[in-house]
């Protein structure tokens, strides 16, 4: 990745689509040809399906702001999980307090796992967009998001899925699981800080307005009025993270040669192994789902009488790396029905 980078500095650095010399027409090729190559890592039909931004959390306010206002009206609903990360959550508290619809939330039961009968009782025919990320950043947990779009589908709404925890660890087929959108951030799968990727539906994203205006997404600008440029441009204003763009494409490159299946073999050794190890500490609290199927490998642990900030701070003497956060002496449910005062 870092050599694919350093490539770009010094052999065709330059703006994507902003001219006809060679630098430019190059830099183009590179850049595009990465689109394609995303596409067809997530199976999308179309190249232009392929939105770059700067991360997950610009992939879910694009949506939000672009569809969501747009498409939400007074009594509508939006349903998300409790367990979405707060880019997956504040966004829809904006859309829902601007449009007058309703935010609803799917709960956890004491599994950490959301259950069919909290899926059916929350989508409803009011439903317009359901919010649900494939992996949980905090517990790991891995939700049915083919269930979850097949019935909301089925109940009329769009599905956004947040695959910013999963894709750097199992494959995804967006035809598959037929999702409307879906986002996700290269820095978690090995590509450079700053570069994102936005999933829509060919169908969509063409009457969906732009989320951020400027130079190269438009077609014809008067003093007046301004058409817009064809997908995938028109969402795509200023000059790009190009060298993210080049990184990200790398990394893929990278994930391919090793492969999902000698991936997924590895990780769950290890995870096999840690959950073994964790269990037998008497004064260490685990937070995962009792289905080793539907756990991902992240861990969630707090230590008896100890602050998570202190458990972080030690660990990192011997060069372990944790995420760290105040934690609520609560069970599973509570932590999450009250994440707001976490």
């Amino acid at each position: 990745m870092l050599q694919a980078i350093e490539e770009f500095y010094q052999t065709y650095n330059a703006n994507p689509h902003r001219g006809a010399y060679l630098l430019s027409v190059e830099a183009t090729k590179k850049y595009e040809d990465t689109r394609s190559k995303i596409a067809k890592f997530i199976n999308a039909r179309f190249s232009e399906e392929i939105i770059f931004s700067k991360n997950a959390t610009e992939s879910l306010n694009l949506i939000a702001y672009s569809y969501g206002l747009e498409n939400l009206k007074k009594d509508d609903e939006i349903v998300i999980s409790i367990m979405e990360h707060h880019s997956n959550l504040v966004p829809w508290q904006k859309v829902a307090k601007v449009t007058g619809s309703k935010l609803n939330y799917m709960y956890i039961n004491d599994d950490f796992e959301i259950t069919d009968e909290e899926i059916e009782t929350k989508i409803t025919n009011k439903t317009k967009i359901v919010g649900i990320t494939h992996v949980s950043n905090a517990l790991g947990t891995i939700n049915n998001i083919e269930k979850i779009i097949k019935y909301a589908h089925k109940k009329g709404a769009v599905v956004v899925v947040d695959a910013a925890q999963s894709i750097p660890h199992m494959k995804i087929d967006v035809q598959k699981i037929d999702a409307d959108f879906l986002v996700f951030s290269g820095h978690k799968m090995l590509a450079p800080l700053g570069i994102g990727i936005l999933y829509g539906k060919r169908e969509i994203l063409n009457k969906m307005s732009p989320f951020i205006m400027g130079g190269d997404m438009i077609e014809y600008v008067h003093e007046q009025e301004t058409t817009f440029a064809p997908l995938p441009n028109k969402f795509e204003a200023g000059t790009q993270n190009v060298e993210g763009v080049i990184g990200l494409g790398s990394a893929i490159d990278y994930i391919e040669n090793i492969g999902y299946d000698k991936i997924q073999a590895i990780e769950e050794n290890l995870i096999s192994y840690a959950r073994n190890e964790l269990s037998k500490l008497d004064f260490l609290e685990l937070y995962l789902t009792p289905n080793k199927n539907n756990h991902s490998s992240v861990i969630s642990f707090n230590i008896e009488g100890v602050h998570p900030h202190d458990v972080a701070s030690i660990l990192d003497q011997e060069g372990v790396c944790i995420r760290s956060r105040k934690s609520l002496r609560t069970t599973p449910y509570e932590i999450f029905r009250n994440r707001f005062n976490m």
